[in-house]
């Protein structure tokens, strides 16, 4: 039924950065969708990952409201929009980590699904850097030029910007340029998703947990989108029978009627190895 819900029907991608290279042929192909992208449409107001215009609200929020922005200046009821954070992996310490979220939006059907996809796969960073020889060190582990860069004068200053430079010639001119005028070079990754095929991979991969989420149909209502909501703890020890901190049960919850469902033991296990029982091995 998840399908034929969308089948037909136009979706506005709200994207300045090309994303559509990788989001419409997948949501094409899953939900008969005719996918479209709007004219003249700047996402960048919401905020930048190079910091000039700061992002104010979280990267779900922020998809949120791109989705209603394109749904604005289309009048299609149904959008979809991605939303990246990079950072620290959350588990995975000193490990940079690409986290991307997708939103569907149906205003037709007052439905909104989000999917998460969380990769290591990046090349996120930046640097002061004070030679050209530095800087082509820094682009090389940064996988340039295919993956583009940035070049500014300080990491938390922007009097001197240049992005999206995938070009020798025109990086070393951008850093002959800026170390001039301001004494001081800070080059940094580009994550806007059209000059970094390791995040546009991400995006691809977080529209196809997406498609996963709208094949889901709610048992009550059958509305798409029937996905966990909460890992649950407290797994038996097979020692001691105490509860552990693994994964009992998950929480399956409706987006449309608010429909519930716990389901146990999604690990396929039903008791826990004592080694991680925090009474048989405090």
């Amino acid at each position: 039924m998840s399908p034929s819900l969308f089948s037909g029907r136009k979706l506005c991608i709200a994207t300045k950065h090309e994303k559509e290279s990788v989001i419409a042929p997948i949501l094409e192909n899953a939900l008969d969708v005719n996918c479209f992208v709007p004219d003249a449409f700047d996402t960048d107001i919401l905020g930048t990952f190079s910091g000039e215009i700061e992002r104010k609200d979280s990267p779900i929020e922020t998809a949120r409201k791109k989705c209603r922005m394109a749904m604005e200046a289309t009048g299609c009821d149904l959008a979809v929009a991605s939303e990246g954070s990079f950072g620290s992996h959350p588990t995975l310490f000193f490990v940079p980590a690409d986290e991307e979220f997708i939103l569907l939006m149906d205003a037709k059907n007052n439905l909104e699904i989000i999917a998460r996809y969380l990769s290591t796969e990046t090349n996120f960073g930046g640097e002061s850097v004070s030679s050209w020889e530095q800087l082509k060190a820094f682009a090389e582990k940064s996988k340039f030029p295919e993956h583009g860069l940035i070049i500014k004068n300080q990491e938390k200053d922007w009097s001197y910007l240049n992005k999206g430079i995938q070009d020798e010639k025109e990086l070393k001119e951008s850093f002959e340029e800026c170390i001039q005028a301001h004494g001081s070079v800070f080059v940094e990754t580009d994550m806007r998703a059209m000059v970094n095929p390791l995040r546009m991979e991400a995006i691809a991969k977080a529209t196809k947990e997406l498609t996963r989420k709208i094949a889901l149909e709610c048992p009550n209502c059958s509305m798409p989108g029937f996905d966990v909501v909460e890992h649950q703890s407290g797994l038996p020890c097979a020692q001691c029978s105490m509860p552990t901190k693994s994964t009992l049960q998950d929480l399956y919850r409706c987006q449309h009627c608010d429909f519930e469902e716990i389901r146990k033991f999604p690990r396929g296990k039903e008791q826990e190895d004592p080694m991680y029982c925090d009474f048989c091995n405090p």
